[in-house]
């Protein structure tokens, strides 16, 4: 065992993991942190992404070791003082169904949102093309994250 410190979600965390625990088991098993999921363990179906320094990745297929003095955000961190204009515009557009997916996709645009303020469509379907959703179909994930763009336009 050894600790490894690192930033989760704005704030300084230390914990006990062993060189071969991932990332994902210990933000969920010795953390807490729920919102990254098990979907496959192949880094596949994305619901396991968090932002690493601001960009997505598969948590799933990271050790935590390798996080080290690095900042991890999740969806608790995005949404410490409330929804984001992103996640309020899922709601509205009503994009998720069941949500397991839910976390990942959010990330996904939220990555792309901070590189490319004004994604065109192909943009989008190419930045979340790594979350599975099995349940919406992906239109309204496409229109909440248009609508964004759309209201940044006007701003």
């Amino acid at each position: 065992m050894r600790e490894l410190s690192f930033i989760l979600n704005g704030e300084q965390r230390t914990v006990l993991v062993d060189n071969s625990d991932i990332l994902l088991e210990v933000l969920r098993d010795k953390i807490g942190v729920t919102s990254p999921k098990c979907g496959c363990d192949t880094g596949d179906c994305g619901a396991c992404t968090v932002l690493l320094n601001g960009k997505n990745v598969r948590s799933c297929l990271i050790f935590a070791v390798e996080v080290a003095g690095q900042e991890v955000t999740t969806l608790e961190g995005l949404s410490k003082k409330g929804l984001t204009p992103l996640q309020q515009a899922f709601l509205e557009q009503n994009a998720f169904q069941c949500g397991f997916c839910a976390p990942g996709v959010i990330l996904a645009a939220t990555d792309l949102l901070s590189s490319n303020p004004n994604p065109n469509e192909e943009e989008i379907k190419h930045a979340i093309a790594g979350n599975l959703c099995r349940c919406t179909g992906y239109t309204s994930i496409i229109k909440a994250i248009q609508s964004i763009c759309a209201t940044q336009k006007k701003e």
